[in-house]
C-alpha cells in the first residue's frame, strides 16, 4: 500500500506554489500587511484556479475535491504567508452550508465573488463582554476574533452552537478591524444591533464538523509556515559566514536545524491523516483534529523561535521578513482554540474529564 500524494494532488500543489511565487511575493505580503492594498487580487487569482470552490460540488459551481486537497492548499498558503479568505470562505463556510443543505450562495462563493467570514468565538470559548442574543431571527451583541474583515457575509455560531447567516451590509452591523500580531490575516469584531439573520442550523454536529475541519486546515497552514521558516534558516546558515566559514558548518547550528527538521517532518504525516480522517474516518476526526492543531501549535512555535535564532540579529529585521511567518504561527496557535483548550476538548472526547 502506498501512502502519499496522488499525481493529481502533486500537480495541485505545484500549480498553487507557482501562482503564489509569482503573485504573493514577500513584497506583496508587506504591502497588504501595511494596509497599502488588500488581498482581493490574490483571492481572485486563487478563485480562478478553483481554490475558492475547492470543497464545493461541481453542480454548485465548485471543483468537488475533498479535505485532503484542502490540506495541501493550506500548507502552500502557509508556506507563502498568503493573505486570503481560504480558511473561512473556502473551508468552514462550505462545510456548514453543505451540511445544512443551504445552497443559495455556493456558486458565488466558488467563483470568489462572495466571501463568507466566520464568527465562532462565542461557541469555541466565550469572551468577556461578548456574546450573542437571539430574538425572533434577529441577532444582537458582540462577536470577537471574527475571521475575514473583508467578507460579504458572516456565519455566526451562538453559545448553543446554532449557526446564523448575516449580510455584512445589513442594517445594524458594525465591523471593527482588530489589531493582532499577524497582519496577513484580517480579524475583526462584529457589533450587532437587531440584525436580521437567517437560521442555517441548530444541529451541534454541523458546527462541530466545521470546527474540526477548520482546525485541521489551520494546522496545515502552520505546518507550511514552519516549513518555510526551516528552509529559510537552512539557506541563511549556508550563506552566512563567521570566522571565514559558513555558520552551517558549526555543530551548534547543525543541531538546531536538525532538531527543527526532526520535530517538523512527522507533523506532515499527522496532518495528512487528519485531512484523510475528516472524509474517510469521521468517527476519528474530532480527536485527531484536536491533537493535530495542538501539536502543530507547539512544534510551530519551537521552529519559529529556533529559526529566528539561527538568523541571529537578522531574524528581527523587516528586510528578512521572517517575522511574518513567526506571527502567522503565533496567531494560528490561538484562533479556533488554543492548545490548552484543544487538549481539554480531546480529553472530553475520550471521556477523560
Amino acid at each position: 500500500m502506498e501512502f502519499g500524494l496522488s499525481q493529481e494532488q502533486i500537480l495541485l500543489q505545484d500549480s498553487i506554489n507557482r501562482y503564489l511565487n509569482d503573485q504573493a511575493s514577500l513584497d506583496v505580503v508587506r504591502d497588504i500587511a501595511a494596509g497599502d492594498t488588500d488581498d482581493k487580487t490574490i483571492w481572485s487569482g486563487l478563485a480562478e484556479m478553483g481554490v475558492a470552490g475547492l470543497m464545493i460540488p461541481e453542480e454548485h459551481g465548485g471543483v468537488g475535491l475533498g479535505s485532503m486537497d484542502a490540506v495541501i492548499v493550506a500548507e502552500c498558503l502557509g508556506y507563502h504567508v498568503t493573505p486570503s479568505a481560504f480558511l473561512s470562505s473556502a473551508v468552514i463556510a462550505p462545510s456548514v452550508l453543505l451540511s445544512a443543505g443551504y445552497t443559495n450562495d455556493l456558486a458565488d462563493i466558488a467563483a470568489g465573488t462572495f466571501r463568507v467570514g466566520i464568527a465562532f468565538s462565542e461557541a469555541v470559548g466565550a469572551r468577556e463582554k461578548a456574546g450573542i442574543v437571539v430574538s425572533e431571527s434577529h441577532l444582537s451583541g458582540k462577536c470577537l476574533f471574527v475571521l475575514d474583515a473583508n467578507a460579504d457575509a458572516y456565519l455566526i455560531a451562538t453559545s448553543e452552537q446554532s449557526i446564523y447567516l448575516i449580510r455584512a451590509d445589513a442594517a445594524g452591523v458594525k465591523r471593527n478591524q482588530l489589531t493582532t500580531v499577524d497582519k496577513t490575516q484580517t480579524i475583526c469584531e462584529l457589533i450587532l444591533e437587531e440584525v436580521k439573520a437567517e437560521l442555517i442550523s441548530t444541529d451541534a454536529n454541523i458546527y462541530l464538523k466545521a470546527l474540526d475541519t477548520g482546525r485541521v486546515i489551520q494546522a496545515a497552514d502552520t505546518l507550511g509556515a514552519a516549513q518555510c521558516m526551516l528552509d529559510q534558516a537552512v539557506a541563511y546558515a549556508n550563506q552566512r559566514e563567521q570566522f571565514n566559514r559558513v555558520i552551517a558548518s558549526f555543530q551548534a547550528v547543525k543541531h538546531m536545524c536538525a532538531e527543527m527538521a526532526a520535530n517538523l517532518e512527522p507533523c506532515r504525516s499527522m496532518i495528512w491523516y487528519a485531512g484523510h480522517a475528516l472524509q474517510a474516518v469521521p468517527e476519528e476526526a474530532p480527536l485527531i483534529a484536536c491533537h493535530a492543531k495542538a501539536h502543530l501549535a507547539e512544534v510551530g512555535r519551537f521552529v519559529a523561535k529556533t529559526a529566528t535564532e539561527v538568523h541571529g540579529g537578522m531574524g528581527f529585521t523587516d528586510l528578512v521578513g521572517l517575522h511574518y511567518w513567526f506571527k502567522r504561527i503565533g496567531c494560528n496557535r490561538q484562533l479556533l482554540g488554543s492548545p490548552e483548550r484543544l487538549r481539554e476538548d480531546a480529553a472530553r472526547i475520550q471521556s477523560l474529564n
